[in-house]
């Protein structure tokens, strides 16, 4: 079994933040690693593509996930540990939950990121926490009965697969 936090994971993690926002320029400084816990092997890594790619989700944490997910062909990664060079964003957090990683070891802080590179992650936080009335992005429910009905039928299928 390996031990974690293991440095040579974050290194990697490192490398790959470096040849976003640096050496090919696709995105911020951010890179991350997945590696199964029990073995060690690094299973999906990313690195942050947004402005490569034209795509505010292609962060390094989400394009890892994506990619162990399709390495491993499976949509859960229990059993996994994300290493990020930089602590995650709510939407990488977000999505670390969704895939069930088991732990997340980062590096630089939300601190580090906004004085480096201007990231303003730490309010990502404030807004989401921000009442509806208060938040930048508007944010109503709407036509709730319509909406409910699918949710109703898929709730009734005997042969969905819960995730």
């Amino acid at each position: 079994m390996v031990q974690h936090p293991d440095p040579k994971y974050m290194r990697r993690a490192i490398e790959l933040s470096a040849k976003a926002g640096i050496e090919e320029r696709t995105g911020g400084v951010f890179g991350a690693v997945l590696v199964r816990k029990e073995t060690g092997e690094i299973v999906g890594e990313g690195y942050n593509r947004v402005l490569a790619d034209h795509d505010p989700t292609a962060h390094g944490e989400v394009l890892a996930i994506r990619n162990a997910c399709r390495n491993l062909g499976t949509h859960v990664l229990e059993g996994c540990v994300l290493y990020t060079s930089a602590e995650p964003c709510p939407m990488c957090y977000a999505s670390s939950l969704w895939a069930h990683v088991e732990a997340i070891y980062y590096g630089a802080t939300y601190d580090d990121v906004k004085k480096y590179g201007q990231f303003e992650d730490a309010d990502f936080l404030a807004e989401i926490n921000a009442s509806d009335e208060d938040k930048n992005v508007k944010i109503k429910q709407y036509l709730r009965e319509e909406a409910v009905v699918p949710w109703k039928t898929y709730s009734e299928l005997t042969d969905r697969i819960h995730y």
